[in-house]
């Protein structure tokens, strides 16, 4: 078995949709980026892709390709399991936690587990999803960006 650890981070601004785990979250606030920002599932690529020792979403995606501009980041998670399957790997179980002072991420969580399941081809009980504040300190807490932390274990095909 292999274990991967991932991280993202986006800024937040106006006139972006917030989406996160593959859901849209109502919020004034969206994030920043060339695809559509999700810092969960861009989380969960890295981890992926770095248990695998197969490099990251940046080397695999890279921002400077307009074939990704506003990409749907569950697309690319389910294009990074393709290239694990072809090295030999499956996800086993993922473990995600999204750092976020507001908006309330609590009531996203199941629709958030079922998307990233789906795309990884996993049971919604091998993906776990947590939010957390933190408490009013540094970006996250000033409300200037969201953060995503990711664990994943992969093992080999059966």
């Amino acid at each position: 078995m292999r274990i991967g650890h991932g991280y993202d981070v986006h800024r937040l601004v106006s006139g972006r949709k917030l989406i996160l785990g593959g859901v849209e979250i109502p919020h004034h606030l969206g994030l920043l980026g060339h695809s559509d920002a999700d810092v969960a599932a861009h989380a969960l690529c890295d981890a992926l892709l770095g248990a695998a020792a197969l490099g990251d979403i940046g080397q695999h995606f890279p921002d400077t390709d307009p074939a990704y501009a506003g990409a749907d980041s569950l697309v690319l998670l389910g294009r990074v399991v393709e290239l694990l399957r072809a090295e030999g790997w499956q996800v086993g179980n993922t473990d995600l936690t999204i750092l976020a002072q507001r908006p309330k991420l609590m009531p996203h969580i199941p629709q958030m587990r079922q998307n990233l399941a789906r795309a990884m081809g996993v049971p919604v009980t091998a993906v776990s999803v947590k939010a957390t504040t933190e408490e009013g300190l540094g970006f996250t807490g000033r409300e200037e960006g969201i953060a995503a932390h990711a664990v994943a274990l992969l093992l080999p095909l059966a």
